[in-house]
């Protein structure tokens, strides 16, 4: 059942997404994100300049001059968005929770791809795959896979990074795009980022909210962890606490953002209390110049 709520956060989010992808992110999309290769087109005469490897001697001597292949790229390929659904993306300090940023991540990233006559498709999970949406073009499945993502009811709290990474290494068998966005709250995930990364093109995505950076000065309060359900009373008045705090958050930080150059991913984050373009666009550039040999 979709509330009138959810409707109008749908239209709000493609009104939005849609038209960024239109504006802002398309070509970068394109550039950056190759098809699966290079498809024989057409043969036409040889021209100055043309690569002789290229030249077609059957043709070429039944029509009596020199005639070339023509090859065009693959443009089609599949794109999987991994979104985590556990109780740490229900967690929002500004105007809404870190679910609602990811929606409006991976629907940017959906009608990007669906502009460039890309296949989208969607693994939904927890600490266990809660919901797998086989991949389709088109704006209604956009529209689907944003739906199931803004109206899910997952079954567990947890996190498992794991178990969405090694269902789309189980049924992607050409090589895919895989976004995967997450908090990164999470524990050993460091092999199974290393195994599908090897296979595929995976691009973290960490989506964060300030208040994980540092905490507000209020006194006396008790924080709970969603994932678990521990409740701990924290004195934020106390300056070694929020210090203490803000070092073991940067720490968690680096230590992620260190792995995912050490596997060479592609990665960027996303906070809820700031503008959530900004940094994909950084992200495609930044690739470019890498596929380029800038840097």
């Amino acid at each position: 059942m979709i509330s009138r709520e959810l409707v109008k956060k749908l239209k709000k989010i493609e009104i939005f997404t849609s038209r960024l992808a239109n504006d802002q992110l398309a070509g970068s999309y394109h550039s950056v994100f190759k098809g699966r290769g290079m498809a024989f087109s057409e043969v036409r005469q040889y021209q100055p300049g043309d690569d002789v490897r290229f030249i077609d001697w059957n043709v070429s001597a039944r029509m009596n001059d020199t005639y070339v292949k023509v090859f065009t790229e693959e443009r089609e390929m599949t794109v999987m968005l991994l979104v985590d659904l556990s109780a740490s993306e229900r967690f929002g300090s500004v105007d809404k929770p870190k679910i609602e940023t990811v929606a409006e991540v991976a629907a940017l990233l959906a009608f990007s791809a669906i502009k460039n006559n890309d296949r989208v498709g969607l693994i939904l999970f927890t600490d266990k795959v809660e919901r797998f949406v086989p991949p389709k073009k088109g704006r209604s499945h956009v529209m689907r896979v944003v739906t199931e993502i803004l109206n899910a009811n997952p079954q567990n709290e947890g996190t498992d990074l794991g178990v969405a990474l090694d269902l789309l290494g189980g049924i992607g068998k050409r090589r895919t795009v895989a976004f995967l966005i997450s908090d990164f709250i999470a524990e050993q995930y460091e092999k199974p980022l290393r195994v599908v990364s090897a296979k595929h093109d995976l691009i973290p995505i960490q989506i964060v909210d300030p208040r994980e950076d540092e905490l507000p000065d209020v006194g006396f309060a008790l924080v709970e962890d969603l994932e678990t359900g521990e409740i701990l009373e924290v004195d934020t008045s106390n300056l070694d606490v929020r210090a203490e705090y803000a070092r073991e958050a940067q720490r968690q930080r680096a230590s992620r953002e260190h792995l995912f150059r050490r596997l060479r991913l592609d990665h960027c984050t996303v906070s809820t209390d700031r503008d959530f373009v900004k940094p994909l666009t950084e992200l495609f550039r930044l690739r470019q110049r890498r596929m380029t040999g800038f840097r």
